[in-house]
């Protein structure tokens, strides 16, 4: 049975249930039924929405490997290559231009000796 503690932020598996001596793990103080339970939980009590909290457990999980997806270190080398690849492109589009400028500027040159 999975039970979630907000008391130590993290996924507890209790095959027998929890030490409440009760068959279905049910009523232990502190722990919640489900993850979504426990992340409202904790967020009403550190001012946040369920929403951003439950965003930040996703990012931990992807991170830790526990959930499929690209961890926080591979989103930013991502974006960093992005924007590498973004300057190169703006980089070779000014010299087509300037090739062409310049060709252009040599054609007229010529044309005029």
């Amino acid at each position: 049975m999975r039970i979630w503690s907000h008391d130590e932020h993290r996924e507890q598996v209790f095959p027998g249930g929890p030490a409440t001596g009760r068959e279905d793990g049910a009523g232990a103080p502190g722990e919640h039924e489900s993850q979504w339970a426990a992340i409202q939980s904790v967020a009403a009590k550190i001012g946040c929405s369920g929403e951003a909290l439950r965003g930040w457990v996703r990012e931990h999980e992807r991170d830790a490997g526990k959930r499929a997806g690209a961890t926080t270190a591979e989103k930013e080398r991502i974006k960093a290559l992005e924007r590498e690849n973004r300057e190169l492109r703006q980089a070779n589009e000014i010299l087509r231009k300037a090739s062409a400028y310049f060709a252009q500027a040599e054609l007229d040159r010529r044309s005029k000796r």
